[in-house]
């Protein structure tokens, strides 16, 4: 009996996913649970597990092609015997050419390989085998769902390009991600070459004054993710997803109100807890997340059916991949958790982050969202919403500012410009001037209480 591989919906938003590799080979035996192929879904890298024992008789889409939600890529069949006569049976499978044929760029030599889509399950076994041996081909690198169980190198895309790009042989880096896979930050680690990773909405500079020295710093190593002079890169699918979402979020009527906090007391609350391992985010996150629990219409969403409150606040922080497009890894309820319990959820989060091993909950969840551009000194920005969210607050950096008291004096102090992006369906003006007050009172006068 044949059982089909179809490509898997990894979140809310993924249409359409890319085959980064297989893990297996035709032929190979699988167990339930068993990792079959790694798929590039519009957030991160998933590996797709088998839903029964039994062996793998057909790829019929090989790595580096695209499919949408539900296509057939693959069978799997109950008994070895079974896959001579799935091979043979060509009026049971078979890859038929689609007018829209999807173009497979080839990781060293950026040679483009068509590969025809899947339109029904009848099978031409040489077709497939040409195809995978054309690729073979093209790539001077071992993929990993060719090559044999005890030789094969597996990993990402990207780091076989780079592997290709500065000479390092594969066969002797140790990978760092899921099932020892090679990512781009261990050929760069093997080449001895300073390691670019995702930025992350950190918040340690927003708190305080960034030197020109230290943003020169961060924009340079920015600057790795973007192509040169004269090229046009195409969108990958993350990116594609993003650019959805926010054409998405171009319907939603919103509204922005801004609020100046002073962060004086936060800085030096901020000095004293770093020693021990918390960060600026769990810091803003927790005030934000307690600020929430007493204005539950900020942290409330649209739907067709009404205002949706959900019965948790967690804390989307957005992040921006060294590869192009944004990830919101989520902070749960960071209001009930300590401060530093919090702080290694974070960092926690921003490792896996880069390596891409969060799970869809992981980044798909978020009830309220944070950005943070405070790193790069920027005094003030706008956020876009988020689709499936009511508010996005923007927080910029800390700076020294100069300040006229209630009083009549001019004084200078450090302030931090906060700007709320807001559903107007669901969250008024008064909704969100009364979150930022009671936030702004929060941060300027009692940071202390954020430790438990």
């Amino acid at each position: 009996m044949s059982h089909e591989i179809f490509m898997p919906a990894l979140s809310s938003t993924m249409t359409e996913g890319k085959i980064v590799e297989w893990l297996k080979n035709p032929g190979d035996k699988v167990e339930r649970g068993e990792s079959v192929l790694v798929v590039e879904s519009d957030k991160a890298d998933m590996d797709v597990e088998s839903f029964q024992d039994g062996f793998l008789a057909a790829v019929l889409m090989p790595a580096g092609s695209t499919a949408p939600v539900g296509e057939t890529i693959g069978i799997i069949v109950e008994t070895e015997d079974e896959i001579t006569s799935v091979q043979k049976n060509n009026k049971t499978f078979k890859i038929q050419s689609d007018e829209n044929k999807k173009d497979i760029q080839s990781e060293n030599k950026n040679e483009e390989v068509s590969v025809k889509s899947v339109k029904t399950l009848k099978r031409e076994e040489p077709k497939i085998k040409k195809t995978e041996e054309e690729i073979i081909k093209n790539d001077s690198q071992i993929d990993a769902s060719t090559a044999n169980s005890t030789s094969r190198v597996i990993a990402s895309p990207k780091a076989k390009k780079l592997a290709s790009q500065n000479g390092v042989d594969l066969t002797k880096v140790r990978g760092t991600g899921p099932h020892g896979r090679i990512q781009a930050e261990d050929v760069l680690k093997a080449k001895g070459q300073p390691i670019s990773v995702p930025w992350i909405g950190e918040g340690d500079y927003s708190a305080g004054i960034i030197n020109n020295k230290e943003v020169k710093s961060i924009s340079k190593e920015m600057g790795n993710s973007f192509g040169k002079p004269g090229e046009t890169v195409q969108f990958n699918t993350l990116q594609k997803a993003v650019n959805k979402n926010m054409e998405s979020s171009l319907d939603v009527p919103c509204f922005r109100v801004g609020y100046s906090i002073k962060t004086q007391n936060l800085d030096n609350f901020y000095k004293k807890v770093k020693q021990n391992g918390v960060t600026m985010t769990a810091i803003l996150a927790k005030a934000v997340a307690k600020t929430l629990n007493n204005h539950p219409q900020v942290n409330a969403s649209f739907s067709e059916n009404g205002i949706k409150y959900p019965d948790s606040i967690n804390i989307a922080i957005a992040v921006a991949m060294e590869d192009g497009g944004l990830i919101t890894p989520v902070l749960k309820d960071p209001s009930k958790t300590d401060l530093f319990e919090l702080s290694r959820e974070w960092k926690d989060l921003v490792k896996r982050s880069r390596s891409k091993q969060l799970e869809p909950e992981e980044y798909s969840t978020g009830t309220f969202t944070i950005s943070n551009l405070g790193m790069f000194g920027v005094d003030r920005f706008d956020a876009i919403l988020p689709p499936g969210t009511g508010a996005i607050l923007a927080i910029a950096a800390s700076k020294s500012t100069v300040v006229a008291n209630d009083n009549g004096s001019i004084s200078v102090e450090k302030v931090m410009q906060v700007n709320l992006t807001a559903d107007h369906r669901v969250i008024y003006g008064a909704d969100g001037a009364a979150f930022l007050k009671e936030l702004a009172d929060l941060i300027e006068n009692s940071p202390d209480s954020l430790v438990t």
